[in-house]
């Protein structure tokens, strides 16, 4: 008797990939380069094999069941494992060695990440990359996944099997608007800033992050108002500028073009942010070692 998964086709998982993307029949077969009738013949062999209806229809749209969901969590990975198959292969046919995807936080690749690239281009020119901004629990899934080799992230608390090291430390600096009454002459702590709202990376993106804010107030005797929260520098740019509150960013990013908004840096005291690249221990791409060989060397 033929199992289930060598019926399987990598065609049938790859249309219905984007049908569960697009929920179109029309929008997806043209994506495809396939008739309508063509991609539903094949959708629904695809359910015949798999004994389950991997998608809700109605004469108005198209939704995952809640088997769909699940089987595109999956399939995602399979197809995404044989298109890194088929690059490195084709790499190595001319003459190169692999490739690593790599995993950053947006302050990432304003401080220390391009050097990192570039060191690691001139050592091991045959070595591609992947790049994919992504914030720290987005890198984790896709670490423990292997959808990506390598991460730069803003913690390091990490589940078992995986491993880390500190490639970058910085000082943090507060975002206000041009008009604030406090300039950077008058400015001496974050405290006289207690009756003022912020806006602050969330807890659950970014715990260790989030935490030395939090202690970096509490050093002054108060704890943050928190009235909004972004990961993504322009946002947190846009509401301080548009008077939604405060925010502390990591000063690597406190670069901008936008003129109603400066930034004072805090210095001279004990909290500080540290980048981490962060891997899966068993992680089996054959180039990721001579990364990490580097990384040790920073």
């Amino acid at each position: 008797m033929i199992s289930t998964a060598n019926q399987l086709e990598l065609r049938q998982l790859n249309y219905f990939k984007v049908l569960a993307e697009e929920l179109h029949y029309r929008k997806a077969s043209e994506i495809l380069f396939i008739s309508q009738s063509a991609l539903s013949q094949q959708i629904k062999h695809l359910e015949g094999i798999l004994k389950v209806s991997l998608f809700e229809r109605t004469n108005r749209k198209v939704l995952l069941s809640d088997a769909g969901r699940l089987f595109y969590k999956d399939i995602l990975q399979v197809l995404n494992k044989v298109e890194i198959a088929a690059t490195n292969i084709k790499l190595y046919t001319a003459g190169n060695t692999g490739q690593i995807g790599i995993g950053f936080v947006a302050s990432a690749m304003a401080s220390v990440l391009p050097g990192l690239l570039k060191q690691f281009n001139s050592d091991c020119p045959n070595i591609r990359f992947r790049l994919d901004e992504l914030n720290n629990a987005e890198q984790l899934v896709a670490l423990q996944n292997e959808t990506l080799d390598l991460g730069f992230m803003r913690s390091n608390h990490l589940p078992d099997g995986f491993s880390s090291k500190r490639v970058y430390t910085e000082t943090f600096s507060l975002v206000l608007p041009t008009n604030h009454p406090i300039t950077n002459a008058e400015f001496s702590n974050i405290g006289q800033f207690r009756e003022e709202n912020f806006i602050l990376f969330p807890n659950d993106q970014s715990q260790l992050y989030y935490q030395q804010i939090i202690n970096l107030c509490a050093d002054q005797g108060f704890a943050p108002k928190v009235a909004h929260r972004s990961i993504h520098a322009p946002t947190i740019f846009r509401l301080v500028e548009n008077g939604m509150g405060l925010s502390v960013i990591p000063s690597s990013l406190a670069s901008t073009e936008n003129p109603n908004i400066r930034f004072i840096e805090l210095k001279g005291i004990p909290q500080q942010t540290a980048l981490y690249a962060v891997w899966k221990n068993l992680n089996g791409n054959p180039a990721l070692p001579y990364f990490l060989e580097m990384l040790v060397a920073v």
